[in-house]
């Protein structure tokens, strides 16, 4: 029995000073070059490390020095300076759980087919790390990470995994193209159900916080969001710039806040914005809320050729639509004022006032083509109960036919302006003057115009002016149709002769003052030239001389 146990001791003594060398074996740069090859030979991935370290002053961890991890013939998930394990029991039933993993001074690259990894943990570390996310979903870089995750069960539809806490900082990041610095992240996952308890970020020399969660549907619920003295440029468009808002999952915002922001794109911008947004949701590219409401000013927003000073907006929601409590802006030297409501279930928007006054406003060049383009589709009609224009300047200088209106006055009321989106004046009444006008280099004093207009035609009741000398004065009728046909006439006293020649009609062969008479016809209709369907005849007296002209198609025929 001596023997035996003798026996027995010398080879635990054996196995004792083999599981020594091996351990001091491990520790060298063969040792770890070996035990990489190792994992590299019998599983999916490709493992590199310079050193494994033990130390018996902290007996549950190794640690793993110049690191690189990753599935093979691709790029490595993970390269990091230093790798540490803690290690527990459960390393004996599971061994690739473990009590805790801490990444240091390296760099972590997170994709759709990289999130499934083997390895578990109690609680994952990130210290001075550099991650790198092509997520679809969140796609993003970041510097400066630290912070973790417990406990950390990475699977194939995320990186943290489906029951966790989380809390990271990062000195930098990029989310989707937008720069933020001094970031910090804190939240729960919970059965694919997502928490942000708090974020905080400096972006755009401003800053971002904000809470919010996702549920199982991927409906997010923006809890607070708060934006603060941003200094934003964007080469975008307006449009461009919104249009993420389109795209966005199902959001619903409880409170929105945007504070003294400043933002320019391409020819866009605005400044010293203040908004506030209650209780919207965002989804499919359109909006629902239930009493919402949306407070807005700022000190100006520009749009291409269109500046606003001033200008505060305030809105309520509801399932049925948005009402506009209040629209005022100055522009152009004068004052924009408005009130009404939209209705979503036939898409119309009904101003019950509107009020413009003291502009100075020149046309832009492209206004007819702006008055014949369709609306957009959520607009499909537009009704202004209540007009009031006074003391405007409206100047056209398009050189075939340029105008100018001073001290322009007038009243509306039922005014159908929009329908089956397009413009128009499809029903109500309309009545302007002007204090002066110049119509293609003809002056006209006290010029003055009445419409009625129903589904029929555009009916001119009143229309009058006085030239530098006499009166003139007319009725016109314009039908609702799509052809436009314009049925005018129009009388002159003591007015001057060759009053209508600078309008287009042909020179008249007689000098000075008299009397003018014109009966035409003829068709406004959308992209067709007005001179080929017209068709008139003008009579012209000064004293004892008289003189018939009359149009066909455009031409004049002698008579």
């Amino acid at each position: 029995m001596k023997s035996v146990g003798k026996i027995l001791l010398w080879l635990l003594a054996l196995l004792l000073v083999v599981v020594v060398v091996l351990y001091l074996l491990l520790q060298t740069r063969w040792g770890a070059s070996w035990l990489g090859r190792a994992v590299s030979q019998h599983s999916n991935y490709q493992l590199v490390f310079g050193k494994l370290e033990h130390n018996f002053s902290a007996p549950s961890h190794l640690i793993l020095h110049d690191v690189s991890f990753g599935h093979k013939t691709k790029p490595a998930i993970l390269v990091a300076k230093r790798v540490d394990l803690g290690l527990s029991a459960v390393q004996f039933t599971e061994p690739l759980h473990f009590a805790s993993i801490l990444l240091n001074q390296g760099t972590l690259r997170v994709t759709n087919k990289t999130s499934a990894l083997p390895f578990s943990a109690d609680r994952l570390q990130l210290s001075d790390m550099a991650v790198t996310s092509f997520h679809d979903a969140l796609p993003l870089t970041a510097q400066r990470v630290n912070g973790g995750v417990m406990p950390w069960q990475p699977s194939a539809a995320s990186f943290i995994g489906s029951d966790a806490s989380f809390q990271f900082s990062a000195g930098s990041l990029t989310f989707k193209e937008m720069p933020a610095s001094n970031v910090l992240i804190q939240g729960r996952i919970t059965k694919q159900q997502l928490v942000l308890s708090n974020v905080g970020a400096d972006v755009a020399r401003g800053s971002v916080t904000g809470s919010a969660q996702r549920d199982a549907q991927g409906v997010w619920q923006v809890s607070a969001l708060r934006l603060n003295s941003l200094r934003l440029q964007s080469s975008k468009t307006l449009n461009e710039f919104l249009q993420p808002l389109l795209t966005l999952p199902a959001v619903h915002f409880d409170r929105v806040e945007v504070t003294d922001a400043k933002l320019e794109g391409q020819n866009w911008a605005v400044s010293d914005l203040d908004l506030a947004l209650k209780n919207v949701t965002l989804s499919d590219g359109d909006w629902a809320s239930d009493e919402g409401s949306l407070s807005m000013n700022a000190s100006s927003f520009v749009n291409g050729t269109l500046q606003l000073n001033d200008p505060i907006v305030n809105m309520t929601f509801s399932p049925q639509g948005a009402a506009l409590t209040q629209f005022s802006s100055r522009w152009v030297n004068g004052l924009v004022r408005a009130s009404g409501n939209w209705t979503r279930s036939d898409k119309k928007l009904t101003l019950d006032e509107a009020v413009i006054a003291g502009l100075e406003y020149t046309l832009p060049q492209d206004w007819r083509e702006l008055w014949l383009a369709r609306l957009p589709e959520w607009l499909n009609s537009v009704e202004v109960t209540k007009l009031n224009v006074s003391h405007n300047l409206i100047i056209d200088v398009d050189p075939a036919f340029p105008f100018q209106m001073t001290s322009l006055d007038g009243t509306g009321s039922n005014l159908l302006l929009a329908r089956d989106r397009e413009w128009g004046i499809w029903s109500g009444n309309l009545s302007f003057n002007a204090a002066e006008a110049t119509f293609n280099r003809v002056d006209l004093r006290r010029p003055s115009i009445a419409i009625t207009a129903d589904n029929n035609a555009i009916n001119v009741t009143e229309m009058s002016a006085f030239p530098r000398s006499g009166m003139i004065e007319g009725l016109a009728t314009v039908s609702q149709q799509p052809q436009r046909a314009l049925s005018l006439s129009l009388q002159g006293r003591e007015a001057p002769l060759n009053l209508l020649q600078d309008w287009g009609w042909p020179a008249v062969p007689l000098d000075g003052n008299g009397e003018l008479s014109l009966k035409m016809q003829a068709s406004l209709a959308k992209g067709a030239p007005l001179k080929a369907s017209v068709n008139g005849t003008l009579s012209a007296t000064a004293g004892e001389k008289s003189v018939q002209q009359a149009l066909q198609a455009g031409e004049l025929n002698a008579k």
